[in-house]
């Protein structure tokens, strides 16, 4: 981090070559009486010479800008002078916005697709929220998630509709919940497991509509497993991962032909969508004793009661520890719930999976 002193305001760095998004979003971190805006920068040039100079607690992103995109300013950020950064762009620059996870923000804001009345002021709530949980990250733990997407074996894209001859071991489903710095997190799980792992693997990942459909796609690209979004009614088969739609619940369910994935909307209680709570609540009871629960980085409390269900039908659980969460509070709230059979690092997480779920290396 940058040393900021206890009790001081936050500083911020604008960066946008919008000169209106530059001004709303300044507005919206000033409202904020804990937060000031040090300054803003037009491109990734401005950035850099703005970071040097003003020495920044965090940075707001945009990735497409004249001159020196975000993605070149990320790049030098992260070698030069590590920062958190949050992301703010649009819906359709859902694959940019990956990218730019790999390559160290830790997390992102999805504009409004339409200047409405509201419009990007609509995203103020949120901006504050994720201002302060990043103000306390390492960013050491930021840069070693990165640092193990290196170990990405090649693999062949995956149909979906392939059935990998891959015999069940003794557990049925691994259940994963994630939030900020997840995306990173699940791709070195992922690209780290065999094709024949003896389970199916359920995602709830913290994203809105429109991110996770690509954030499958990426993953189905250079993963062994197959890995898609989920669809209504789609069976669940191992050597397979599931991600929840942005924007709706992932939940299991189980018929006398297997398992199937179910597709829930928001509820107008529900403070997180998708929930790893209902999904891990529902695999608990379609699978009894045959889940794994694993809690990854993340704000909040989503997944603890969801790891307590699954620990009361007889099955296990996995916390990110944190020495590597980015952000400890999702599998610290587990752990403190005492439904945690053991904790352990990022770098070791698929490795245990592998041993509790068995499944051929190849």
């Amino acid at each position: 981090m940058t040393g900021r002193l206890a009790g001081s305001r936050v500083r911020a760095l604008v960066v946008d070559d919008s000169a209106y998004n530059r001004g709303a979003i300044s507005q919206m971190l000033t409202a904020d009486r804990g937060i000031e805006v040090a300054g803003t920068a037009v491109d990734g040039v401005d950035a850099i010479a703005k970071t040097l100079k003003l020495r920044p607690d965090v940075i707001t992103l945009d990735l497409e800008m004249p001159n020196m995109d975000g993605f070149t300013f990320l790049r030098w950020l992260m070698k030069e002078r590590p920062t958190p950064v949050l992301v703010i762009s649009s819906r359709s620059d859902s694959r940019s916005v990956l990218r730019a996870l790999e390559l160290g923000a830790v997390d992102f804001l999805s504009k409004p697709e339409t200047r409405i009345s509201r419009s990007i002021e609509s995203l103020r709530d949120e901006l504050l929220a994720k201002v302060h949980a990043v103000l306390n990250l390492e960013m050491a733990k930021v840069q070693s998630s990165i640092g193990l997407l290196a170990r990405e074996r090649p693999a062949l894209p995956l149909r979906r509709d392939e059935e990998p001859a891959v015999q069940r071991g003794p557990v049925e489903v691994v259940a994963i919940a994630a939030s900020t710095g997840g995306p990173p997190a699940l791709q070195a799980i992922l690209t780290a497991l065999p094709a024949r792992l003896g389970a199916s693997i359920v995602i709830s990942q913290h994203m809105p509509a429109g991110f996770t459909r690509s954030f499958a796609e990426r993953l189905n690209k250079i993963s062994p497993l197959i890995v898609a979004e989920a669809a209504p009614g789609e069976r669940i088969r191992p050597g397979m991962a599931l991600i929840a739609p942005g924007g709706h619940h992932l939940l299991v369910r189980r018929d006398r032909d297997g398992l199937f994935a179910e597709i829930a909307e928001r509820g107008p209680g529900d403070k997180y969508v998708p929930s790893a709570d209902r999904m891990m609540d529902s695999a608990a009871a379609a699978c009894g004793p045959g889940v794994l629960g694993v809690v990854l980085t993340g704000m909040g409390n989503d997944g603890a009661g969801g790891a307590a269900a699954i620990r009361q039908q007889g099955g296990q659980c996995l916390a990110e520890s944190e020495e590597s969460a980015v952000i400890f509070g999702m599998p610290q709230e587990a752990i403190r719930a005492g439904v945690v059979d053991k904790v352990l690092p990022l770098a070791a997480m698929a490795e245990e999976i592998i041993a509790r779920c068995g499944g051929s290396p190849a």
